[in-house]
């Protein structure tokens, strides 16, 4: 606070009022966290299998990070890949089960077209009266019979066909899906980040919707600080912060308020403001401490007084002559030395302690 307030000697037992500069600030307390933080989790129970990066590694967006094993998925996506190639293969232009259809359909057509020949030859031949009725009818018969098998087989062959579309649609579906939860046991990152932890070891059993790392954007930090809730109304985004880290000795960092939460956490009383630093930030290690001040206000011409001649919240003792007496004063902004002194004093008054 020394860097941000001003001082005086309080030590005196009497003291003037007297014009200074005054800046009144808010005391917070955080930590710095990355931006886009979130956590990896498995979308499947399995065990890991293989970690494929460590804490502080630099990940790029859609990356592989963890794969998890599972025999049953493994099992199920090798069928559905066998099955999908099955089909594939019987809708193939090469396939046996069409070549085999379409070869008995070649068979039926030359059949009919020998029928088809003879049955001409004998109906001409009985229009001349040179054969008999039953013959005729005989290899009409065969005709007939021939055409009717030449339009099954190839009412068969279409359907046949068809079939096999819609079988190989089915695989390839099946097979899709069951990438897709193959899917599941790779875990990838989002987007570009570094890996903050590691929540999982290598062979260690993985629940679904179990965390395994904890990511966050490499470049970018911010400030999760908590307020006191008496100092709550105070504050509004666009407020200075500044900013000392144990990390960073006494060097200072700037911020601005970004964000204010409404919502009071009941284990400190406190309120979560955040802010983003201008200028200059500090490395992104994830949950480095640090103290802040939001500052309030600034008055380059403050007249002020010592706030250990306060007496309560709003009464000071002047001397007046020889006599000693208890006045009150409108106070102003106030740090935790000084007082801004707005009404009821001069700098020609004496304090005195009581």
């Amino acid at each position: 606070m020394a860097l941000l307030l001003t001082s005086c000697n309080s030590k005196t037992e009497t003291a003037s009022p007297t014009y200074k500069d005054l800046t009144e600030a808010v005391y917070a307390s955080g930590n710095v966290f990355p931006k886009n933080e979130y956590k990896v989790v498995a979308n499947a129970d399995g065990y890991l299998q293989q970690q494929s990066v460590n804490e502080g590694d630099v990940v790029k967006g859609n990356q592989l990070l963890f794969t998890l094993e599972s025999l049953s998925q493994d099992a199920r996506a090798e069928a559905a890949a066998n099955i999908y190639r099955q089909a594939e293969a019987n809708y193939a232009d090469n396939s046996p089960i069409l070549a085999e259809l379409e070869a008995a359909l070649r068979s039926v057509r030359t059949k009919l077209e020998n029928d088809s020949v003879n049955y001409f030859r004998y109906k001409a031949l009985y229009d001349q009266n040179a054969t008999a009725k039953a013959d005729l009818e005989r290899v009409e018969l065969a005709y007939r019979t021939s055409k009717n098998d030449l339009a099954a087989r190839q009412k068969a062959l279409a359907r046949t066909k068809s079939q096999l579309y819609v079988d190989l649609q089915n695989t390839r579906s099946n097979f899709r899906v069951n990438a897709r939860e193959g899917d599941n046991y790779r875990i990838r990152s989002i987007e570009s980040a570094r890996v903050y932890e590691v929540y999982k070891k290598v062979g260690e059993l993985v629940r679904k919707g179990e965390a395994i790392a904890l990511l966050g954007n490499p470049n970018e930090v911010y400030l999760q600080l908590a307020v006191d809730e008496t100092d709550f109304s105070k504050l509004k985004e666009g407020q200075e912060v500044l900013i000392k880290m144990d990390a960073y000795g006494e060097k200072v960092f700037k911020a601005k308020v970004t964000k204010i939460y409404p919502k009071l956490n009941k284990v400190d009383q406190s309120f979560r403001v955040d802010a983003d630093f201008v200028g200059e930030s500090p490395s992104a290690y994830y949950g480095l401490t640090v103290e802040a001040n939001i500052v309030i206000s600034k008055n380059p011409k403050a007249l002020t007084i010592p706030k250990a001649y306060m007496v309560g919240k709003d009464s000071v003792w002047i001397e007046e002559g020889k006599e000693k007496k208890k006045i009150k004063v409108q106070k102003g902004a106030e740090n935790f030395e000084l007082v801004e002194v707005k009404g009821g004093l001069t700098d020609k008054s004496v304090l005195v302690k009581e």
